[in-house]
């Protein structure tokens, strides 16, 4: 289960490290299932993720925050021009 809040909050995140020049790109996978995680479980305590114990609202938050690189990756390979 995802929810798109996350995927487009973790997307603004990770567009937003993009943007840093000395951080290396390999890191934005991780960046975005820590803050998938930190959000989902805020989520949970805040009643807006349903999640049925805090473990699962993180796994929720990790598993959309993935998917935020996912959906970015298929964009890209979508709108990529052939040479």
């Amino acid at each position: 289960m995802t929810y798109p809040a996350i995927i487009v909050i973790c997307w603004l995140i990770g567009y937003g490290v993009k943007q840093i020049p000395t951080l290396d790109n390999k890191w934005i996978p991780v960046i975005v299932g820590i803050a998938g995680a930190v959000i989902g479980l805020a989520g949970y305590f805040t009643g807006v993720v349903p999640a049925e114990d805090w473990l699962n609202a993180i796994v929720i938050g990790i598993v959309s925050g993935e998917a935020s690189t996912g959906l970015h990756q298929v964009y890209k390979q979508l709108t990529q021009e052939d040479d």
